[in-house]
């Protein structure tokens, strides 16, 4: 294939796989595509481990790294506060409510007295999200053969393009309105990414069907279509839309390489494209995944609003590592509140397959596709 993107990523295939998991992100690269590690949750000793382990697996094709600095987050007019900050300035109503929970569903407390206090974004130092927690991540990223940086919440901060245009590698931003898209690209942006609502993760509201056309007009760089994408013909609808290319997450979470929770995984693969919601409940800003009895929890008018981002992560982090530890067993109160975030997308994810057979499954649906719309046209 050959578009503005492929041209640019100097890649096959214009697939970009957003992942956590190190497994996925190279065999999505070694597949012909582009994988983008998703760095926010790991500590730089962490992340320097998982790059040096990409680039032994990917002989030298490029890959990526998604950092998540947003525009706005509590304590950012000081830098962001620490985990010991924001500890300080939860309220006792939440955390009598996440205790609350906990009870009434019978998880268990953490039987090593060592994980006490920590979790996802328990770690003691300078919060997640927050501009000081990212830039250690980003140094580590320009240090190796990372071709690509994104940002995942709000225009990228000036220090992260200025960094990146430095050291000679490409940017992209995720933007879920035309005027966010205008912003990056003032910003000095290479590529946006225009995620609809559809996604899972940090969304907006707008579908991808009316999100895309709109930012491809509103800018004059290359955009990938998110929200919504898992299979050749979505591929072929964003590009007839106007994008160069496609950038996934949700799908490669039931794949064979992912790292998803095995009782999270099975729900995925059980549920249907309505069993998602918008939720502050995980992050304090909106987020789409997996309806659970955590995100009803939340959703009731008796229980107090989440807070804004970073406090929710701190508030609910240990709250969430005690659920995953129990939540293999199936109609536990555990299992019952697991869930992790997901895309709309998650009701066609219902058969378990390696990451390289989702991008070549793409791809030849692809093709079909392509070629159905052009037989339309003979005369």
């Amino acid at each position: 294939m050959k578009t503005a993107a492929t041209e640019m990523l100097d890649i096959e295939f214009p697939i970009l796989a957003f992942s956590h998991c190190r497994d996925v992100v190279a065999a999505v690269t070694k597949a012909g595509g582009m994988g983008v590690l998703g760095a926010v949750a790991h500590s730089p000793a962490q992340l320097e481990i998982d790059l040096d382990w990409i680039e032994n697996e990917v002989g030298g094709r490029p890959y990526g790294v998604d950092l998540i600095v947003p525009a706005k987050y509590a304590g950012d007019g000081d830098g962001g506060y620490t985990v010991a900050d924001i500890k300080k300035l939860i309220p006792d109503t939440h955390r009598e409510f996440v205790d609350d929970i906990l009870a009434r569903y019978d998880v268990p407390p953490l039987a090593d007295d060592a994980e006490l206090g920590r979790g996802t974004y328990g770690r003691d130092g300078d919060a997640p999200f927050s501009a000081n927690n990212a830039l250690p991540q980003l140094e580590i990223a320009l240090a190796h053969d990372t071709a690509f940086v994104a940002n995942a919440l709000g225009p990228p901060p000036q220090f992260l393009i200025d960094r990146c245009k430095e050291a000679g590698k490409l940017i992209g931003a995720l933007a879920g309105r035309p005027q966010h898209a205008e912003r990056h690209q003032a910003a000095g942006v290479d590529l946006i990414i225009a995620q609809g609502s559809e996604a899972g993760g940090h969304t907006g509201e707008i579908g991808s069907m009316v999100l895309i056309p709109e930012i491809v007009d509103a800018v004059n760089i290359p955009v990938l279509g998110a929200g919504g994408i898992g299979r050749g013909r979505q591929m072929a609808a964003a590009m007839a839309l106007g994008a160069q290319g496609v950038w996934c997450g949700s799908v490669w979470l039931t794949t064979d390489e992912a790292e998803t929770h095995p009782a999270v995984k099975q729900k995925f693969l059980a549920a249907t494209s309505a069993d998602t919601i918008r939720s502050r409940s995980m992050t304090g800003k909106h987020a789409r995944m997996l309806k659970t009895k955590w995100t009803e929890e939340w959703e009731r008018a008796d229980t107090p609003d989440p807070l804004g981002m970073p406090l929710q992560p701190i508030l609910t982090s240990e709250a969430q590592t005690r659920i995953n530890r129990a939540a293999n067993t199936v109609g536990s109160g555990a299992n019952e509140l697991a869930g992790y975030f997901v895309g709309q997308i998650v009701g066609t994810m219902n058969q378990p397959k390696s990451s390289g057979q989702v991008v070549m499954e793409m791809i030849e649906e692809f093709i079909e596709s392509v070629e159905s719309l052009a037989a339309q046209l003979q005369v």
